[in-house]
């Protein structure tokens, strides 16, 4: 196992030491104070050392150790201290690595002075209140440089009882200390200079990850004049990402970071569980789109990204950080971007935090259970969601958009499904949540806010989905019946049992007549796709004026002849050839190339049909064929009496590869 010390008494520091350490390296982080200490978390493979070390102690802990590589990642300002350290390691003969935080360009307007006695000697010839931001150590020449500094001067510091004895050492009244440990957003910092109207900003160039400029941009903010230490003459070093491909490169691993994907329950901070808020509070950036980042993460370094793919790119392009989170609404696991960001990620070690999801919140809202709700999501996706309510009596749904509810409501309405009731949840868990019940019909007029909840109850709902429907309940034009072919309805429940149809199923129904076929396809697949290819423009409007009588989002037209028209369609699982204009050949060979172990179901009435079908049988020797004709009869009245008329026969051939044939 590789050896690292890491001298960590920067933020840089202790992220490349658990960086290190999260991915198997035995690491020693060497820190001067015990408050340093409390901001690491030692494993395993990561020991924390506290206490300031002399040249001596650092040269000996270094032989005994015999570390394969120092790193000395500790403050810019801290020249001493690197100087020992690298004295040390020529002493004990162990490689050194500079990991120099990158330089802040300091903003036109700033006043720029080579050390804290100079920064004492400008701010004593001026007039107005001072904040303080370089720390404890310089307190007491600030004290006796600048006139009247107890009264002007407020100062921020670590909450350490070392500061605060600075501070009391100083004459710095308990009024004017502000003792917090950062990183300061720029709202923050003008937070600060407005609340003690602060006419001067003293900060040392400690790089923008030491917060230097959100210090800067709150001074031009709030109009504060920005006084700047400037960084001491210090040794060339490299920034973190180099460290990190020299480590790489030197021992051949490649390093990860330690991700967490956190859950963070329906929006507002509330509603965050303890372990999401502790991954995000020790994470060194949070990753997330703009509202997860508001709620979660302000004054903590974020990186702004929305989906999946785009998170992932992010934590890839920023190897510098030890530890992230990724922040998700709602419940990892429930329509969550979670389980796509994990594959976009297949090396990265992951922990997964679940959250509140908003079907719990919600059903807990109203006092009522959810171990029999169905769930789907309409937020960017498609479903036949009339199908759904009818179907189930109890559904969840996410919708989004500004519209999403109201549509949704006049879909159910326009479907005959106006009476269900529906509780809507707007900005749930916010100040201003709001839950509205009624009638669908009742809200398809009303306005709500995107990103609702809603759950539904139909009590009539009844999840048997029959096969073979009356053909009254299809359309069929105001032309006389028999212009545009409708498959009657005892031959489609023989064709769809034939096609052995599974809810997720992709199909084609290729001469699609009325869409009698396509219809039933649809309801039977509510979670799959239907393509009705009908190449007469009369019958492709029929077929749509259908889809839009029993709802069907998971049904499309496609307009066109066959196999033309199928070719730029997704691979189908089950075909059914009805119409073909003598081009069953051709389709069935489209079909077994975009899919070799596709299921067909063709259907012939004429002479024709049926010689072109059995010749595809020894064109197609690969599949294996069933062939059943089938003969309906139906009764009609002839005076008092009812009398059988028999329909033309149907010859029905269903085909698809042979078991072990790919």
């Amino acid at each position: 196992m590789n050896k690292i010390c890491v001298f960590a008494g920067t933020t840089e520091g202790r992220r490349l030491a658990q960086l290190l350490a999260a991915n198997g390296m035995d690491v020693t982080a060497c820190v001067a104070t015990e408050y340093g200490q409390t901001l690491l978390s030692p494993s395993e493979c990561l020991r924390v050392r506290a206490g300031r070390m002399e040249p001596e102690e650092m040269e000996r802990m270094m032989r005994q150790e015999r570390f394969d590589l120092v790193v000395d990642a500790t403050h810019p300002y801290a020249r001493v201290v690197t100087e020992n350290v690298l004295a040390a390691c020529q002493a004990a003969e162990v490689e050194y690595l500079r990991l120099l935080r990158e330089e802040s360009t300091v903003p036109d307007g700033a006043v720029t002075v080579p050390d804290s006695a100079a920064a004492a000697a400008f701010l004593d010839a001026t007039e107005g209140t001072i904040l303080l931001t370089t720390g404890s150590k310089e307190l007491a020449q600030y004290a006796s440089g600048i006139r009247d500094f107890g009264r002007r001067a407020y100062v921020r510091v670590l909450p350490m009882e070392a500061s605060l004895q600075a501070c009391q050492a100083a004459g710095v009244p308990a009024g004017h200390i502000i003792a917090m440990q950062g990183p300061f957003s720029e709202e923050l910092n003008a937070a600060m200079l407005r609340s003690v109207s602060a006419r001067y900003l003293v900060t040392k160039e400690s790089g923008d990850v030491g917060g230097f400029a959100a210090k800067a941009a709150a001074a031009q903010q709030t109009g504060a004049v920005l006084v700047v230490v400037g960084r001491p003459p210090s040794r060339e070093g490299m920034s973190l990402s180099a460290v990190l491909e020299e480590i790489q490169r030197r021992f051949g691993m490649q390093l990860y970071p330690r991700i967490s994907i956190v859950g963070l329950g329906p929006g507002a901070e509330a509603c965050m569980t303890g372990e999401a808020r502790a991954a995000i509070a020790r994470a060194d950036c949070v990753v997330g789109a703009r509202r997860m980042l508001a709620a979660a993460a302000p004054g903590q370094e974020v990186l702004e990204a929305a989906t999946p793919q785009a998170m992932a790119e992010a934590i890839q392009a920023h190897p510098e950080y030890g530890s992230i989170a990724v922040v998700m609404s709602g419940d990892t696991g429930f329509y969550s971007g979670t389980r796509k960001l994990v594959q976009y990620l297949p090396e990265h070690p992951v922990e997964i935090l679940p959250g509140i999801s908003s079907l719990s919140y919600l059903c807990a809202r109203l006092s009522c259970s959810y171990e029999d709700v169905a769930c789907v999501s309409l937020h960017g996706r498609t479903r036949p969601i009339a199908e759904e309510v009818r179907a189930n009596r109890r559904i969840f749904v996410l919708v989004g958009g500004s519209t999403g509810v109201k549509d949704l409501c006049r879909v159910l309405t326009e479907s005959g499904l106006g009476a269900v009731k529906v509780y809507v949840g707007e900005r749930l868990s916010y100040p201003d949540e709001q839950i509205r019940t009624g009638e669908a019909r009742e809200l398809a007029e009303q306005g709500f806010a995107p990103l609702s909840a809603v759950l539904i109850e139909n009590p009539a709902a009844d999840r048997a989905v029959g096969i073979g429907l009356p053909d009254s309940k299809f359309c069929r034009g105001s032309k006389p019946e028999g212009m545009v072919p409708m498959t009657k309805s005892e031959v489609r429940a023989v064709c769809l049992s034939k096609l052995q149809l599974t809810e997720r199923s992709v199909c084609w129904d290729v001469g699609a007549g009325t869409g009698s076929v396509s219809v039933e396809m649809a309801l039977q697949a509510r979670r799959g796709q239907v393509y009705a290819v009908e190449r007469v423009q009369e019958a492709a409007a029929l077929v749509e004026e259908n889809r839009r009588r029993f709802s069907l989002d998971n049904l499309t037209v496609v307009s066109g002849c066959a196999p033309e028209a199928c070719r730029e369609l997704p691979a189908p699982d089950r075909v059914f050839l009805g119409g073909t204009s003598g081009r069953f050949r051709e389709i069935i060979a489209l079909a077994l190339e975009k899919n070799p172990a596709v299921r067909i179901v063709a259907a012939a009435v004429s002479l024709e049909s049926v010689a072109e079908l059995t010749a595809c049988m020894e064109a197609f020797p690969e599949l294996e064929w069933e062939t059943v004709c089938l003969f309906v009869a139906r009764t009609r009245e002839a005076g008092h009496y009812h009398l059988f008329s028999g329909q033309n026969p149907v010859y029905l051939f269903t085909m698809q590869a042979r078991s072990g044939t790919e």
